[in-house]
């Protein structure tokens, strides 16, 4: 079992997050960790009430970037923009996540996936995660 979720490209992420934060948590039960109170720092395409309380239902903090599409009460705009003060120092941390990400895209047989199997998919993620990591450890960049 892994945390990670994947399906085929035409499928957007938001609508994999409840899936992907329920395997979170099976996964953290499998191995006896203890997430509550830890922050869940997503962009602002994820931002709805629903996933702030699927989060907040999970007993994580939920760290969104407001995104004001649509809302023209200037009173809803200020509140969440004053919720979003009170963690905007840990959205800031969240370059090192898509930095990640970037790393991720120099790997061409997972930029472009060509595997059938997700097994064998997650084998050459997992495969370019050690490589990353050797090379930020070792390598010192």
């Amino acid at each position: 079992m892994t945390p990670i979720v994947t399906r085929s490209v035409n499928i957007h992420d938001t609508v994999l997050f409840p899936e992907s934060l329920h395997t979170l948590m099976e996964s953290s039960d499998l191995l006896n960790l203890t997430l509550v109170g830890s922050h869940i720092t997503l962009d602002s395409g994820f931002d709805s009430e629903t996933n702030r309380e699927l989060i907040k239902s999970y007993e994580f903090i939920p760290v969104i970037k407001p995104n004001h599409r649509g809302t023209k009460d200037k009173e809803k705009r200020e509140e969440r923009d004053e919720a979003f003060r009170e963690v905007e120092n840990m959205y800031k941390e969240r370059h090192r996540v898509e930095r990640s990400y970037a790393w991720e895209d120099t790997y061409r047989k997972l930029v472009i996936r060509y595997e059938k199997l997700q097994c064998t998919f997650l084998g050459f993620r997992y495969l370019a995660y050690s490589m990353m990591n050797f090379r930020d450890v070792f390598q010192g960049k």
